[in-house]
């Protein structure tokens, strides 16, 4: 009994000693500096949140143009894949967060042994960048996940094809490097085989699945953890982005509950600091196979910023400097449209009809500061709010058939 008293005593002293030093780092308007690693349009909303609590942002990032530039109090310009680049910007902070996976993972692990909180960690980074080891890591904890094989190269990829170990139609991926749409292909027939890049893979069993499902789960380093509602995610055909996410998705209660669940032990297994979004299929069984994560404020979430007590940015923030989460609930429907350049179109962007969509009720356009539009490619998203989800979806389309970006040719 005495022995389970000191053990009771010295947890209470650790607990005591950690929120005295939650109290005691000092924040807001003092000399305390926080780190991004990636001046994209995630960083830029995420510095919304710095200039409301008045906490210094360092960023860095690759273009001298990149959207965070104007807004950062101080910005550098260097290759986030570079070791020393990383290491020395890193050594200017005192938490360092990222916008996007792709950073120099060893210099990260270099900071951290330098006493430099890196959040989300490098260990829970390492186990996501490539996908090879993010499928495998599923395996091991698990988590349901669609069925696949890794494969080290292209052509030990076509191999397997032609020695019938892979069937089609499956699903294609690059291992590492993928985004927006970006290093995923379905494959149907041998005709799409030409159009597959180099490198390390994965192939995925395709999953007939009725619903693409994603939570954010928010996680500090005192081990609070909060979800947010679930959402639904519609892509587009071509391009194979988001191109509607609806809040609340239109699935049954009995599913949603599921999907938070399963959002937690996806976080609970990755251990991560910061926001973790989890992306899943709804099988036609209504069974739930994570496809993938990301650890970092995600395209799922943009609707927070107009529908949510506390947006994801802000909450991100929240847990990277270990403070209080906030209340994850909506407080109305939401949909967040993605607005990208249009086809045919490259050159200095041009936002068609943004005039009309302003005179839409409960619409908001976000533009992140690209002065360069291509097809495809993000330039800004716009959120509809209304009580009524289906007027928000309807008022959507005529958004989406409305604005346009483009440039003069």
């Amino acid at each position: 009994m005495i022995y389970l008293g000191i053990l009771r005593s010295i947890h209470l002293k650790k607990l005591f000693l950690l929120k005295l030093q939650r109290v005691m780092v000092n924040y807001f308007s003092s000399d305390f500096k926080l780190g991004i690693l990636g001046g994209g349009q995630l960083g830029k909303m995420l510095l919304y949140e710095t200039r409301k609590y008045d906490i210094q942002a360092f960023v860095l990032d690759p273009s001298d143009e990149a959207p965070c530039k104007i807004a950062s109090n101080y910005f550098q310009q260097g290759d986030l894949m570079d070791y020393q680049t990383v290491l020395d910007f890193g050594r200017k902070v005192d938490v360092l967060t990222f916008e996007i996976e792709s950073v120099n993972v060893s210099a990260l692990k270099q900071l951290e042994s330098e006493g430099i909180k890196v959040y989300p960690s490098s260990k829970t980074l390492e186990k996501i960048q490539d996908k090879s080891i993010q499928k495998q890591f599923f395996t091991d904890n698990n988590i349901p996940t669609a069925a696949f094989s890794v494969f080290k190269s292209k052509s030990e990829f076509i191999e397997a094809l032609n020695e019938a170990k892979l069937k089609l139609p499956l699903v294609w991926k690059s291992a590492t490097g993928g985004y927006d749409g970006r290093g995923v292909m379905v494959l149907r027939s041998q005709k799409d085989l030409p159009e597959i890049p180099e490198g390390a893979c994965i192939a995925e069993e395709l999953i007939p699945f009725k619903n693409e499902l994603a939570v954010i789960v928010a996680r500090n380093p005192s081990g609070e953890m909060r979800t947010y509602p679930v959402v639904e995610m519609e892509f587009h055909p071509t391009s194979n982005q988001v191109e509607y996410v609806i809040c609340p998705a239109r699935i049954d209660d009995a599913v949603a509950i599921k999907a938070r669940k399963l959002a937690e032990t996806v976080s609970g297994a990755f251990q991560h600091t910061g926001l973790l979004a989890v992306e899943m299929f709804q099988t036609k069984d209504d069974e739930l196979l994570v496809n993938e994560v990301a650890p970092r404020p995600h395209n799922s979430g943009h609707f927070t910023i107009e529908a949510s007590y506390t947006n994801q940015f802000e909450q991100h923030l929240r847990a990277v400097l270990d403070l209080p989460l906030g209340n994850t609930e909506s407080k109305v429907g939401a949909i967040m449209l993605n607005l990208a350049g249009e086809e045919n179109f490259t050159g200095p962007a041009i936002y068609q009809n943004i005039d009309k969509i302003l005179q839409m009720p409960g619409v908001t356009p976000h533009i992140y500061g690209k002065k360069i539009t291509r097809p495809f490619r993000k330039m800004g998203h716009i959120t509809i709010v209304n009580k009524d989800l289906k007027v928000a979806h309807e008022i959507a389309e005529k958004v989406k058939n409305t604005i346009k970006v483009i440039s003069i040719r």
